[in-house]
């Protein structure tokens, strides 16, 4: 089974400053049927201004991927790290027992993000953050994990969630496939570009909920960047 969800359907959220749309519910927007997919909470799809961002907040017991589509985001916690995170990498937060950060947008122009909440396997982890470049050189043609709660992915992000984000480049008319297990909750968004997805054809930050498919074929319709999700 897979569910189209079009960018331009998704709930929009203008806050001046901040320009997001909400693949699920989320502050404002609260639809009962559209809670998250699996243990997937959040996937919001946010633009902010230059010189502006999120002032200093509270979170616990989630775990946050903040995946940079332009431009850079610069994070800063009571934990004391502080750290700057470019278009095409990636930054884990897991709240754990709780923290306290902000996150701002300190270029010349506008930032664009993708932030990620997956609910982990427990309660009660310790806090902490991380980021990495991911070059997308890398990825070209490929998926690579980008973040992981599972120890084969020794090159990805650590996130305390039976779960993965991988990335990757495609050009167009190349391919790549995935094979998820059984009842696992996936999750595609394209960061760019445009595919198909086992023939159904999903445009720049549209997004696609998946289950109970064997085997995942994106085709590129033209150059491509993709995120997939795959989690419990």
């Amino acid at each position: 089974m897979i569910q189209h969800r079009p960018f331009e359907k998704l709930y929009n959220a203008k806050h001046g400053w901040l320009n997001a749309r909400h693949h699920f519910s989320f502050a404002d927007y609260y639809d009962p049927n559209n809670m998250g997919w699996g243990s997937i909470r959040v996937w919001n799809d946010d633009e902010i201004d230059s010189k502006s961002g999120f002032p200093p907040h509270p979170h616990a017991d989630m775990e946050i991927i903040t995946y940079v589509r332009e431009g850079a985001i610069t994070h800063e916690d009571n934990l004391g790290n502080r750290g700057r995170t470019e278009a095409g990498d990636v930054q884990v937060m897991s709240a754990g027992t709780g923290i306290r950060h902000a996150e701002y947008n300190v270029e010349d122009v506008l930032t664009k993000i993708f932030q990620i909440w997956v609910i982990p396997d427990k309660r009660g982890h310790a806090p902490r953050w991380g980021a990495k470049p991911f070059p997308k050189s890398d990825r070209a043609g490929k998926f690579v994990a980008l973040a992981s709660g599972f120890d084969d992915d020794a090159e990805a992000l650590k996130i305390n969630t039976p779960a993965r984000l991988l990335g990757a480049t495609l050009l167009s008319g190349q391919s790549e496939t995935y094979a998820p297990q059984k009842g696992r909750h996936v999750y595609v968004v394209l960061a760019a570009g445009r595919v198909k997805l086992n023939g159904l054809e999903l445009n720049a930050r549209d997004g696609a909920a998946i289950i109970d498919e064997d085997e995942l074929t994106l085709e590129a319709l033209e150059d491509a960047e993709i995120l997939l999700l795959d989690a419990a």
